[in-house]
């Protein structure tokens, strides 16, 4: 008679427990979301940036903040834009009446910078005038107790 044949079963072995959490993939993750962050956070930006004039009676103005709040900024080399489009000071009321035409709340806002020459300044607020705007909001910023005063403006 024939020996009976005994299967040896096969029992995996577990292997070494790891006793802390792996961090580094959690590293790259957080560092990709960084970077994402860093590079999409300029872009949201729906206004040209100035440097705003300081004041110590700044009104808040809630509705400037709106997405679809009509806002015209004049840079300090006189540049001007209507929210990011840099545009020409001639079409200013085209751009505004076509923007205002079926709209309830009809003010415009005005964002200049701190060291931008007055008569540009006033010739935006005209052209303004001129596309039947009554309301002008000039957006300004509020005083800190602590901020340190704008520089002075330059001599050209």
């Amino acid at each position: 008679m024939a020996a009976p044949v005994t299967h040896a079963r096969y029992k995996p072995q577990a292997g070494s427990q790891m006793s802390t959490p792996n961090v580094i993939p959690m590293a790259d993750i957080m560092l990709v979301l960084l970077i994402i962050f860093m590079v999409v956070t300029p872009m949201l930006q729906k206004d040209h940036p100035v440097d705003l004039a300081r004041t110590n009676t700044a009104k808040d103005m809630q509705d400037a903040d709106k997405d679809d709040s009509i806002v015209i900024a004049v840079t300090r080399d006189g540049n001007i834009f209507l929210r990011t489009t840099q545009i020409r000071k001639e079409e200013i009321t085209a751009q505004v009446k076509d923007r205002i035409a079926n709209r309830l709340d009809k003010t415009v806002y005005v964002k200049s910078d701190a060291r931008a020459k007055y008569g540009d300044v006033v010739a935006v607020v005209d052209e303004i005038r001129s596309a039947g705007v009554d309301q002008v909001g000039l957006l300004t910023e509020r005083n800190e107790k602590n901020a340190p005063p704008p520089p002075p403006p330059s001599a050209d």
